[in-house]
């Protein structure tokens, strides 16, 4: 994200780091990006009490109504023991009320550990136990299926309502400045099996949303709420909006399909949003209605492919295209560049550092080095996270130095030039971003090498077509044992880890590949062929995948979907989409083919519940037959 006029300073040359400059303007609220966000919604809340806060659909709150339902429910938090610095699980679905329990548990005094219902028990309890977890906000079918002990366990009333503003005000008791109390814990990936909490602050949070320069942001303006509550873009979502006097448009729907994103963000009226980069080159490439419907996108996760960028350009002049770059541990964004049609003549730069950020390019030797260097990037700032919780001998690694001179190491390869703008190189280890997601083949191959048939394990990232990231994992069975099937291995990693981590195809050999160093040769692995029964991994042949003929006309038109964004021919009943390599972004494409072929509409869920073709295409069939009904009994 960020553009020339967004805040970076000129690049001091060697000695110096690139830093963001600081902030123009007036605003109501004396020093306003320090002060926390509950004390922002609470001033929202008594200058202009009737304005849209939040909206689900189904719900729709004003600035009045977010602000005492919070403090009620803040109140009631407190009774169940809530107090500074109490960790508190947040284990609910996208809806408005999510939002009211967020700032809730601020207003208590603890901090947010989002939790993804989807995830495996054993992932939850892991994450419940490493950020020290004291109670759980959720559905009562989420913390049941979830394990959370009920004296552990805060269930939100099925028929929850938000407080009428006709009570009176909420009168907001509590820090007005932001400090380093933590807002939030978010996961990532661990390199040794483990996963990393990362604790963000609410200093990091509010100095990252309030007033950006980098992205526009007006009271008028709905912000597109989609992203997975674990995943940190949400946390952006929904206090960009809220801590500028904007309104969050929670899309309760859209995460199905890909059409299914756009006719939310219809209904809502959302005028910015922020797009995973993969989801971005998805909509880009479909001609999405999307992009007509919002004045302002913000994408980040994976470096953005310049054609798509310039595509959506070109057929939307108007839109203001925001390439967003940072991780976990620096609160979401750390630079940020306007893209340009003029930028996608090459690769697309990473930008300029914003919103206080300090962004230093350093040797192998941790120098700094000149402009059009390449080497590791180092952030720096009050946005930083305080590291990562019960894990010191890592966060000492990953965040040398102390005050204002403590940094973080990022491991991406970037060069800064002359005007200190920053461009993107590759990674320094073996780190990989897929969807969005950042992931450490560490943690996958920890988890493969407890089967007892693998003696050893590696995972790579395979590209069969530039937008498309497939996790492939390369397993060494023990000493003469057959190689476990792929379903097996799913099955067994998915009772484990987040989807995401799943690997896409499995691929057993002889051994492992080794570079001059003795480390395991990475590329070797993610250039091998694959192979029909390597992807299964199973004793297969071809034609053991089935003939044309061998379809009926409902699954051939199945078939040619999947073939069509696997980018490889199906032509069995049996084939099985995840074998395949496929995963829930290619899932959407296929439900976006299927309806534009068809005209039915199947969700995710379904989709993954019906995973062969013989499977969708009976799916398909009860759903044509659904509207074949339905149209009989309105023609009557």
């Amino acid at each position: 994200m960020s553009a020339e006029e967004y805040g970076g300073a000129e690049h001091p040359g060697a000695a110096g780091p690139v830093e963001a400059a600081s902030h123009g303007g007036t605003s109501p609220f004396e020093g306003s990006r320090t002060r926390t966000l509950m004390a922002r919604v609470a001033a929202h809340a008594r200058r202009t009490p009737d304005a849209l806060a939040v909206l689900d659909g189904d719900t729709a709150l004003t600035y009045g109504q977010l602000a005492l339902s919070a403090a009620r429910l803040a109140g009631e938090l407190r009774k169940r023991g809530v107090a500074e610095g109490t960790a508190v699980g947040l284990l609910l679905p996208h809806a408005a009320r999510t939002v009211v329990a967020q700032l809730a548990v601020w207003w208590a005094g603890g901090h947010s550990v989002p939790l993804d219902p989807g995830y495996p028990r054993p992932r939850l309890s892991a994450m419940l136990s490493g950020a020290s977890v004291a109670l759980t906000v959720g559905d009562k079918g989420a913390l049941e299926a979830a394990g959370i002990p009920g004296a552990e366990a805060f269930a939100l009333p099925a028929g929850w309502e938000p407080a009428s503003a006709d009570a009176g005000p909420a009168v907001y008791e509590g820090p007005e400045h932001a400090d380093d109390t933590l807002a939030y814990v978010m996961y990532t990936s661990g390199s040794t099996g483990r996963p990393k909490a990362v604790g963000l602050t609410r200093r990091g949070i509010a100095q990252l949303v309030t007033e950006p320069d980098y992205v526009t942001v007006t009271p008028r303006d709905r912000v597109l709420c989609h992203s997975p509550l674990a995943f940190d873009a949400s946390a952006f979502e929904t206090w960009v909006a809220l801590a500028n006097g904007a309104a969050v448009a929670v899309s309760t729907g859209g995460r199905g399909s890909l059409d299914g994103l756009a006719r939310d963000a219809e209904r809502l009226g959302a005028t910015v949003g922020f797009l995973t980069t993969a989801l971005f080159h998805q909509l880009a490439d479909r001609r999405s209605p999307l992009f007509g419907l919002l004045r302002t996108v913000v994408v980040g996760g994976e470096p953005l492919s310049a054609r798509h960028a310039r595509t959506v350009l070109r057929a939307h002049p108007w839109l203001e295209l925001v390439n967003g770059y940072g991780p976990t541990e620096a609160t979401t964004f750390a630079t940020a560049h306007r893209v340009t049609d003029a930028d996608c003549d090459g690769p697309v730069p990473l930008g300029r550092p914003i919103a206080g950020a300090v962004a230093e390019v350093r040797g192998e030797d941790g120098t700094p080095l000149p402009p059009g260097g390449t080497g590791e990037l180092w952030l720096g700032g009050p946005r930083l996270a305080v590291g990562y919780l019960g894990q010191p001998e890592l966060t000492a690694e990953r965040f040398p130095g102390a005050g204002e001179g403590r940094r973080y190491r990022t491991g991406d390869l970037v060069s800064a030039g002359p005007d200190g703008v920053l461009r993107f190189h590759g990674r320094a280890d073996d780190q990989v971003k897929v969807r969005g997601y950042r992931i450490e083949p560490g943690e996958i191959e920890h988890a493969l090498r407890r089967h007892p048939r693998i003696a050893d394990a590696a995972v790579v990232v395979r590209r069969p077509a530039p937008d498309d990231a497939r996790l492939t994992a390369f397993v060494v069975p023990g000493d003469g044992a057959p190689p476990p099937h792929a379903a097996e291995l799913r099955d067994r990693l998915s009772a484990e880890l987040p989807p995401h981590l799943v690997p896409n195809s499995w691929q057993p050999v002889d051994e492992l590949p080794l570079t001059a160093t003795g480390k395991v040769d990475r590329a070797r692995l993610a250039a091998r062929p694959p192979t029909a029964s390597e992807e299964s991994g199973e004793e297969q042949s071809a034609p053991e995948q089935g003939a044309p003929e061998a379809l009926s006309p409902l699954q051939r038109v199945v078939a040619d979907a999947w073939s069509r964004v696997l980018g490889a021919g199906v032509a069995a009943p049996d084939a099985d989409f995840l074998a395949l390599g496929g995963h829930s972004l290619l899932a959407l494409a296929v439900v976006e083919d299927l309806r534009e072929d068809l005209g039915v509409e199947l969700s995710l869920n379904a989709f993954f519940a019906a995973p062969t073709v013989a499977d969708q295409a009976v799916l398909v069939e009860r759903a044509l037959a659904d509207e074949d009904a339905g149209a009989t009994g309105e023609s009557r």
